[in-house]
């Protein structure tokens, strides 16, 4: 796996040139040039130039930066592909939406391979892909082994949630339709359990991406108002062992990095942790029992990766 900082990807339209240099000198880790869902027909061929000239020209720093090519069913997905990866040295990822099967994967992966045969160029282009469709969430796992390019992969909850039929027109919000009722209390009232609708194509996201050593990455919350709701759909996909989140807008990107930052009483955690089993080890032991609470190795693998 090819380790990278993603803690938040920030969404830019490649013809919208006026948001360049602010999102090159803002706080996201990641960037990507969107030439699909923010580009109308007609402006694809002129979105695709603008992301060429934006790449070559504009000063990213360190920051992780893609393309959102167009999906393999369309007719500008190829050019796409080859005028991004043979022109522009600095690109990071090709993002590749709605993949459906590892083939999607494959044939991207041996494009770029003869483009960097052709231009002899250094630095191998990744790829991430968005699982956004039910054959893609179907397929996730064959996905995820499907080339040693792909480094990460993002549920795509807009385009999943039309495939899916329901009826949820904010993406990423959650739904109070899917609830169940409480028993009735002593009173007789019963309450609404609130459910979530994805949690089924998350996990198993975010399973083979572990199990594959790559990074999973949630995708968008488009109510950008609502900074609570952002928040909260951020730390339920931290807690699914999620490492990022997109930002549709820059107002939520100090939030992304907020969450899938560790906090500092994670840190102090970590360091305790440490501090306390390299104690025990040097006595010969592999656990202690503090405050009622097994400590073992498992916690001191724990510690290591915060």
């Amino acid at each position: 796996m090819t380790k990278r900082l993603q803690r938040c990807a920030l969404a830019v339209p490649a013809t919208s040139t006026h948001f360049f240099e602010k999102a090159a000198r803002g706080a996201a880790d990641s960037i990507f040039l969107d030439l699909e869902d923010a580009i109308a027909p007609a402006r694809k061929a002129q979105a695709r130039t603008e992301a060429i000239r934006a790449l070559n020209e504009i000063d990213w720093g360190l920051k992780l930066l893609s393309v959102r090519v167009n999906g393999l069913d369309t007719a500008w997905a190829l050019e796409d592909i080859v005028d991004v990866a043979r022109n522009c040295p600095r690109l990071d990822m090709i993002l590749l939406p709605k993949t459906s099967t590892a083939f999607d994967v494959k044939f991207v992966d041996q494009i770029l391979t003869l483009i960097e045969r052709e231009t002899k160029r250094d630095k191998k282009i990744g790829i991430e892909v968005l699982i956004e469709t039910a054959q893609g969430v179907a397929n996730v796992e064959d996905i995820a082994g499907s080339s040693s390019r792909l480094e990460a992969m993002v549920f795509g909850v807009g385009d999943y949630t039309v495939e899916m039929q329901t009826q949820d027109i904010v993406f990423g919000r959650p739904n109070s339709d899917y609830s169940v009722l409480s028993e009735k209390n002593q009173q007789g009232q019963r309450h609404p359990h609130v459910n979530d609708q994805w949690h089924f194509a998350m996990a198993r996201i975010a399973n083979a991406c572990r199990a594959n050593g790559l990074r999973p990455i949630d995708g968008p919350f488009t109510d950008f108002s609502d900074r609570e709701g952002f928040l909260s759909s951020a730390w339920r996909a931290k807690s699914l062992g999620f490492e990022g989140k997109w930002a549709i807008h820059p107002t939520q990107i100090d939030s992304a990095n907020a969450v899938f930052s560790p906090s500092q009483s994670e840190l102090d955690w970590a360091v305790r942790i440490v501090n306390l089993l390299e104690e025990v080890n040097s006595q010969g032991r592999g656990a202690v029992a503090e405050n009622g609470v097994l400590i073992d190795m498992a916690h001191l693998k724990k510690a290591n990766l915060i």
